[in-house]
């Protein structure tokens, strides 16, 4: 984790129930959304590892082996629904940058 770990608003609990929501159902969303905003344009994998109210941590599969990605968000988190929204904001971003056709927002 970062130095900001003893300030996030989130707690244990939450994070790692966001994280295995992340690394569970939509690992094909982190991917894209390393891939495209994270620099790793050729990753993978990629997994969540971590996040407080200024960005996100992965961890992805490269040729070379694994490397840590830090993602900040648009602006501070301080409420778990904050979260969604901007993981799907990102997820679209994403998306765009890279040509690939979002999912519905109902399915997120």
């Amino acid at each position: 984790m970062n130095d900001t770990a003893s300030t996030n608003p989130f707690s244990p609990e939450v994070v790692a129930a966001v994280c295995r929501h992340m690394n569970e159902d939509h690992p094909e969303d982190s991917l894209l959304i390393c891939r495209a905003l994270g620099g790793v344009p050729d990753a993978t994998a990629a997994r969540m590892t971590g996040l407080d109210g200024h960005g996100g941590d992965f961890v992805v599969t490269v040729a070379g082996g694994e490397t840590s990605v830090r993602l900040p968000w648009a602006r501070e988190l301080t409420e778990r629904p904050q979260i969604r929204a901007e993981v799907v904001r990102m997820y679209r971003e994403a998306c765009a940058r890279l040509g690939v056709t979002p999912r519905g927002e109902d399915e997120h």
